[in-house]
Formats: structure tokens, C-alpha cells, sequence
């Protein structure tokens, strides 16, 4: 095979698509099959996109209220699925939810009262990165509520979302699964990044060192509140790109929305990345 060539500045003003570019690398002996399943991720999220605003648009038409919770352990990939579901969206009736920790007003309150507050209203389409739910597996594990707070909210839970379920919002919940050591890599990533640095906090680091603490309240909380009404979906996401297009392909196949038979996308997810708790037999996390 002969020596890589560098690509010169005329190489590049001979070039007015992607797919020249990357024939013209193919040419200079470059490795071009990342180039190519990046190439092939953005085309598939674009399709995906595209029926993720034909989605938002029969939800505004018919008032639907959809709320779609994205959990999982720090790293696992909640931030940048959100982006990428809600980056063509109106914002007129999308919104992001991402709570700070509670005020001491809102101590004193029902736990579920600000999260009600947030809830989406007709024709709102609402992302929650992170929920209700952080009661169930982040605040025990780090000690942030007591026995008797957490005790109560398991026994609440089900009961809250059946009265949701009941009053016609549609909820679903991602939980975005990650391995141990893909996490580890992720941290890492974010403290050798200036730009990602600030997202790494103590916290982070607890979640490895109480990795298996995480995993049995993790557990409880997949056996008690997965129901009929209200199931959890797991996404294994240690390939982000494969997470982002499976959980968006999971939404789209939930409605039966107008212009769907029209889509060039395929909107089946992957039941090897994306599956219902009670299916998923192994879990990387």
C-alpha cells in the first residue's frame, strides 16, 4: 500500500461534498470508516428529526401532553440525547426541565409539587433530564433523604402516575444504562476537556465508588414502579450515537401521528439497545 499523502489546499477546493471528501481521503490511503459512520449517523438523525417535528406538530394539533424522562447514572448520556431530540423542535411548545436541588420552601412541600408544576400542558411536549425519580436511586444512595422520605415516595409513585396516566398525560421513561468502565472513560474525558470540566462534580466520583450501592436501589426502583401503565425502557448507551437515534426511533413509535406513513427514516427501534425492563435479561449497569 503506497504512503498516506496529506490532502493539500488543492485537494480541498476540488471537493464540494462530503462524499468527495471522502473519496478523495480513500484516495490518499485514510482510514475513512469513522468519516463514514459519522456521515451515516447525521443522515439518520436528520430523518429522525424531521419526524420528531411532524410528532410535536400533530401533539400541538391535538393537545396532547407528553412528558419524556430521561434517568441513569451520571455520564450515561441524558444531556446530549435531550439536544438531540429537542434540536429542531419549537420551543413554543418543547421545553427542558432540569431542577436544581430543592429550596427550603420546597423541602417543606409534597415531594412531587414541583415537578407537578413542570408538568407539560395541551399540546406540550416536556424533557425531563432527571425526575421525580431522584428520590428513588440518587438521594438514598448519597444520602440526601431519609428512610422514611424514601419509603414514602416508593409507595407513592405508582399511585402519582396512574392519576397522570389517568388524566390522558403520556409518560415515558428512559433509563439510559451505561457500563463501569465507559463511565470511568466519560469522566475522565470531562476532566482532560476545558469545556466539559465544569459537568464533572463529587458526585461523580461517588457514583464509581458506590457503583454497586447504585445498582441495588436501581433495581427496587425497576421492580416496584414499572407498570403496565408507566414501564420503564432501557437504552444501553455506551454507544451514544446508536442511544440517541434507538430512544428517538422509541418515541416515534409510540404515536400514530399524522404524515408517519410518509417517513424515509426507519422508525422500528433496536430491541438489542432499546427494551422494556421486565425483556432486559442483562444490563450493563
Amino acid at each position: 500500500m503506497n504512503e498516506k499523502e496529506m490532502l493539500t489546499a488543492e485537494d480541498l477546493a476540488s471537493v464540494s461534498t462530503r462524499a468527495e471528501l471522502v473519496r478523495k481521503l480513500d484516495e490518499k490511503g485514510e482510514d475513512v470508516s469513522d468519516i463514514l459512520n459519522k456521515i451515516k449517523y447525521e443522515e439518520e438523525l436528520k430523518l429522525l428529526q424531521i419526524e420528531l417535528v411532524k410528532l410535536q406538530q400533530w401533539i400541538k394539533k391535538n393537545n396532547k401532553r407528553v412528558a419524556i424522562i430521561f434517568e441513569g447514572r451520571d455520564a450515561a448520556g441524558k444531556g446530549g440525547a435531550i439536544r438531540r431530540f429537542m434540536e429542531h423542535l419549537n420551543p413554543r411548545s418543547s421545553r427542558l426541565v432540569a431542577l436544581n436541588k430543592p429550596t427550603d420552601i420546597e423541602k417543606g412541600q409534597w415531594y412531587f409539587m414541583r415537578y407537578i408544576k413542570e408538568l407539560p400542558n395541551p399540546g406540550e411536549i416536556v424533557f425531563f433530564d432527571r425526575s421525580w425519580y431522584n428520590r428513588a436511586v440518587v438521594e438514598p444512595v448519597m444520602g440526601f433523604c431519609t428512610d422514611d422520605q424514601y419509603n414514602t415516595f416508593m409507595a407513592q409513585v405508582p399511585e402519582f402516575e396512574h392519576m397522570l396516566y389517568e388524566d390522558g398525560l403520556v409518560i415515558i421513561k428512559f433509563w439510559l444504562s451505561i457500563s463501569k468502565s465507559e463511565q470511568l472513560a466519560r469522566f475522565n474525558s470531562r476532566q482532560e476537556n476545558p469545556l466539559k470540566r465544569w459537568k464533572f462534580s463529587p458526585v461523580d466520583k461517588k457514583g464509581q465508588e458506590l457503583w454497586s450501592r447504585y445498582t441495588t436501589y436501581k433495581e427496587h426502583m425497576f421492580s416496584k414502579t414499572h407498570t403496565t401503565y408507566s414501564p420503564w425502557v432501557i437504552v444501553k448507551t455506551n454507544d451514544k450515537q446508536e442511544a440517541r437515534l434507538e430512544s428517538i426511533r422509541y418515541v416515534l413509535s409510540k404515536f400514530d401521528y399524522e404524515g408517519k406513513e410518509h417517513a424515509v427514516a426507519n422508525l422500528f427501534p433496536d430491541p438489542n439497545v432499546v427494551m422494556h425492563y421486565f425483556r432486559s435479561s442483562y444490563q450493563i449497569d
